[in-house]
This record gives C-alpha cells, structure tokens and sequence, in this order.
C-alpha cells in the first residue's frame, strides 16, 4: 500500500473515531452542554477549525448554543432569520463578501423533514499552505453536525415529555388538593331551615370556580358563588387565595357592601392585573327570613318563589372584584324569603354551551327545570342530568359549578 492509500485510510479511520466518540458521549446521556463541549473539541483540534457557530431552533425562537473562535461583534450581527434561512444547501461564502460573515468560510443548514433546525457555521483561523480545514472536512462535519442535531431535537423532546409528565403529577396534587376545597354535598353545611345541594364539573383538572355555605352565627348563613376569569392552575391558585378571603372576612357582623369592598382590595393586592372574580354572596337572617346579596358581575343567580309562583333573578350588586382599584357603586339587594323558596346560583359554564362554534345561552332550561321539578334535590338531580349530556355532546367548554338551596322553613318573624 503507498502512502497516499495509508493517508487516507488513516483519515478514514480518524473520521470513524470521531464518529464513535460522538455516539459514545450520545449513548452516555450527557447534556446538551457536554456535546458541545465534545463537538468543538473535535472540529478544532482534531480537524483543525478554528471559527466555530451553532444555531439551533427552540420553541420558535433561534438561539447561538456555541461560539468559538468568533468575535463577539460577528455573533451579534448576524440574524438567523433575516441571513441563514435562504440557505438549503452548504454554502461555501469564503468569496462572498458579506461583512456580517467575517471569518467565516462555509454554512451548513441541517434540516428535518424540510424544516430548518440548525445551522452551523465553520471557518478558518488563517490560510495557509494547501486546502483549508473547513474545506477539507467539510461533508463531514456536515454528518458530525448532524448527528449533533439530531441528538439535541431529541434531548429537546425528552425534556418536554418530563416537563409534561411533571406537570400532570402536579395537575393530579393541584386537583386533589382543590376537591377538598371545593364542598361537596356531604361537606356542605346543614340547617334545619335550609337545604342546600352542589354540582361541581371542572372543564380541566383543575378550574377557577368557587362555591361555599358558612355558618355565620346561630341566626344568619353565608352563600357565595365565584369564578375567576381564566382557566387551569393559575385560576385554581386565585380560587384558593379567594376562599381563604370569604372566610376570613364574611361574619356575621360585617355589612355587606364593607365585606365587598374588603373583598376587592385583597383581590387587588393578591391578583394579576389581567385577573378578576365575578361573585355573588348572599347573608340569610333566620330570624327575619330576609336575604341580603350583592351581586358582583356574576350571572344573576334564578329566584323560584314556590307560593308565589314567581320566578325573580338577583341582579343588583356592583362590577367584578379586581377590575378597579375601588368600586364606584355597590348595591345592596333585600328579598323577603318565603318556606319553599328555591334559589339556584352557577357560573357560566351551566348555561353557555358551544353549538357549532355559536355560543348560546340555556338559562331558559334552568327556569323550566325549577318549574317543574318539587324540591331542590329534585332539581340538581335534573340539571345534573343536562350537563351530562351538554358535556356527552361536547357542548361545553367551561368549568360548571352550581349552588342549589331552598328554604324550608320560613323565618322566625315572617308573616308567610
């Protein structure tokens, strides 16, 4: 064998080594770091590199993840999109005189299923005698880059599936802790004077929704229902922080319009700006049989007067909490509450169902539900039933949270 034969199987035999030792740092699972590391040390000392750029794409935005052998100036001038997504093919621009490439002798774009992901960028420290480096190895390194490449992607998507993965182990905790929160039927609070019955669905694992009944002292209930604007965890956390609010402040003693304005001013110090709580809440006298509410942006909650056969809606109250930094009107609503009286409170996600990319309104089933049904029970057992099969056919696209009471008896000072 002469020695140009021997040169060259040497080469060949180089190459391969590089090769191996790049699959061997790979199949070790080292970072993104170390590869680099690894994939400068190959082109500069073992192929004699001496300028030295990639660019990798990540959630849409270009970023330089390796830089050697370049001045800061060169780095900061060049624009990915605006200078290296015309490029499909290898470019050797040794000649070609453009500035923001100074130094720099040849491009290599990496590509997956013709969608640029890469570019590396390779150049010479000096000429000298013979072909240039980057010349030379040039098709390999376009192989070495991208393997590289392909390797990052990867790692990339890795990171995403454990990201993801973390996330849904969160969402599950997130989800727990927020059914303990959220009453159900048998936490909700029971009186000889009311009975009271809940229907809580979340669009996601978790949802910005929020429903109580305290005691507040021997002769007056709270009732409030919420909704926080927005969905998933950051509406859960306010939710949360919202809860912990109502029951801190909602007494017995408090007025109504001083508990709202209360109210706003934690929302505000607690919340995004871009965060508000729509919320009706409601205090029951079981001595005059009179419930006082204020209704803060929120659906108006329906009024069943069984006697009367009357059907009202509670709509006087204000804006929602945290849209200002004060309320300029608070009202105040009094209703006289008769023995049989139902009242329904919910969120949006009840009555407004998507209908082929229509959003449309159901607040009529509701009234024809409390119609025609006898009891509370008898209408949360129905409403139940219609958010199945809203849900079954895909209709809705929200958090469902509903509060049904009825006052069975009537107040200790009431005439009916």
């Amino acid at each position: 064998m002469d020695n140009a034969n021997r040169n060259i199987t040497r080469l060949y035999k180089e190459k391969l080594n590089m090769l191996l030792d790049v699959a061997q740092t790979i199949n070790e699972d080292h970072t993104i770091e170390d590869l680099m590391v690894e994939f400068e040390t190959l082109l500069r000392e073992d192929l004699g590199i001496g300028k030295i750029l990639v660019y990798t794409l990540d959630n849409g935005v270009w970023s330089n993840i390796l830089a050697s052998g370049v001045d800061d100036e060169v780095i900061n001038s060049i624009d990915v999109e605006r200078d290296l997504l015309q490029y499909r093919d290898i470019a050797n621009i040794t000649l070609s005189g453009e500035s923001v490439f100074a130094g720099i002798d040849a491009i290599i774009p990496l590509y997956h299923k013709f969608r640029p992901i890469g570019f590396v960028l390779v150049g010479d420290d000096e000429l000298g005698d013979g072909l240039s480096p980057t010349l030379r190895n040039l098709k390999f390194i376009q192989i070495l880059s991208n393997i590289i490449i392909v390797f990052i992607e990867n790692k990339k998507m890795q990171q995403t599936l454990l990201r993801q993965e973390s996330l849904r182990s969160e969402l599950k905790v997130a989800k727990q802790i927020q059914s303990r929160l959220v009453p159900s039927n048998d936490d909700l609070l029971k009186t000889t004077h009311t009975e009271v019955r809940s229907l809580y669905q979340p669009h996601h694992e978790v949802g910005g929704d929020y429903f109580d009944v305290l005691r507040l002292s021997p002769y007056s209930i709270g009732f409030c229902m919420a909704d926080v604007s927005g969905k998933g965890i950051a509406a859960a956390l306010l939710m949360s922080n919202f809860q912990a609010l109502v029951r801190a402040h909602f007494t017995a003693r408090i007025g109504m319009r001083q508990l709202v304005e209360e109210l706003n001013k934690k929302v505000n110090q607690n919340s995004a700006s871009d965060k508000f709580i729509t919320l009706f809440i409601a205090r029951y006298n079981i001595i005059t049989g009179t419930l006082s509410y204020v209704n803060a942006g929120h659906l108006p909650p329906i009024v069943y007067d069984k006697s009367a056969n009357e059907m009202t809606q509670l709509e006087q109250g204000c804006i929602g909490l945290g849209m200002l930094d004060e309320i300029p009107g608070i009202e105040v609503g009094h209703i006289a509450v008769h023995r049989g009286t139902r009242i329904v409170a919910f969120t949006d996600g009840l009555v407004e169902i998507d209908e082929g990319h229509r959003v449309k309104s159901s607040m009529e089933r509701i009234k024809n539900t409390m119609r025609t049904t006898h009891n509370i029970a008898e209408t949360m057992d129905e409403l139940k039933k219609i958010v199945e099969q809203d849900r079954a056919g895909g209709l809705t696209f929200d958090d469902v949270s509903v509060l049904g009471i009825e006052f069975v008896k009537r107040g200790l000072l009431s005439i009916k």
